[in-house]
């Protein structure tokens, strides 16, 4: 078993007399004497048997060697840091994992705000992330597999939190014999062509929208595969409107004009599938979500 040779504490007094100009303000920093400082980066040296710092006048100037191993030093000081930082959380009940389920037509722009405020607050936190198409929510809920789940269906025996509202269109390329169509395209006629669809990311899938009517269809992981496929003047397709908004205002790609039926609305809702065993990590994660939204966050009867 491999034994090191260096402590933590010896690397962190070496950080210490980098990042505060030498021995004398680093010893000040830690509160420590300064003999300690000089004899504790000493014999790291020895051990190590390099020279990390060299002392010029009253200052200690890193060695290239020093620069390189200092820098990895960081590393794994901060590691140990956040692992300490993780157990202590976790004591206290802090989640160590937390599960989320987002729906895919939701805006990616609003799931990075979204992680961007969680993260300084997350202490540590793994967070799984949960790419669900249609029933894929559902089934992720009922299965007890997420704490978490922004969603356009909420099963049967669960509440939802109504977050958004993202509206799907009905598009081809520009290329497309159907783009310069001039009267309304019924379902009927519609059901004959080539549709580009998302797979439901459920192991038992219900086909539970209307959208999907076609038989002749080709099926994707993700919109933006199938919308590859579209700009090729291939098929028409289902997508929100955030994905192709740029797109039909340059007029590279058509919205179709379906008679009774030209577009879609998608209601997004926060579920907590289990609200009376959720912990701080995931109530903080949903009241940042909420947050996000404009939605007001109740108050912790515990504080």
């Amino acid at each position: 078993m491999y034994r090191p040779k260096s402590t933590l504490e010896q690397w962190r007094m070496l950080q210490a007399v980098v990042d505060n100009g030498g021995y004398a303000q680093a010893a000040a920093a830690l509160n420590k004497s300064q003999s300690s400082l000089n004899h504790a980066v000493s014999k790291l040296q020895d051990q190590l048997g390099v020279q990390l710092l060299e002392v010029r006048g009253r200052k200690a100037f890193l060695t290239p060697t020093g620069e390189v191993l200092l820098r990895r030093s960081r590393v794994l000081t901060d590691t140990v840091e956040t692992l300490e930082s993780l157990a202590k959380n976790i004591e206290c009940g802090w989640e160590p994992e937390i599960r989320l389920s987002v729906e895919s037509v939701y805006p990616n722009s609003l799931l990075m705000q979204l992680l961007e405020r969680f993260q300084p607050q997350s202490r540590g936190s793994r967070l799984q992330i949960y790419n669900s198409v249609i029933t894929g929510s559902e089934e992720l809920i009922l299965n007890g597999q997420v704490d978490l789940a922004i969603t356009s269906i909420i099963p049967r025996g669960f509440m939802g939190l109504a977050l958004t509202t993202v509206d799907m269109v009905p598009v081809v390329h520009h290329s497309h014999h159907l783009a310069t169509r001039k009267k309304a395209i019924n379902a009927d006629e519609l059901a004959q062509e080539l549709q580009l669809v998302i797979r439901d990311t459920a192991n038992k899938p219900k086909e539970v929208s209307g959208w999907l009517k076609a038989e002749n269809r080709w099926t994707f992981g993700h919109f933006f595969d199938a919308l590859q496929v579209l700009e090729q003047g291939m098929g028409f397709m289902w997508i929100p409107c955030h994905w192709v908004d740029d797109k039909l205002a340059s007029g590279q790609l058509v919205q179709l004009d379906i008679k009774d039926g030209g577009s879609r609305a998608a209601v997004l809702n926060l579920v907590i599938p289990d609200p009376d065993q959720i912990g701080p990590g995931t109530r903080l994660l949903a009241d940042t979500i909420k947050t996000l939204h404009g939605l007001p966050v109740e108050e912790d009867e515990n504080n």
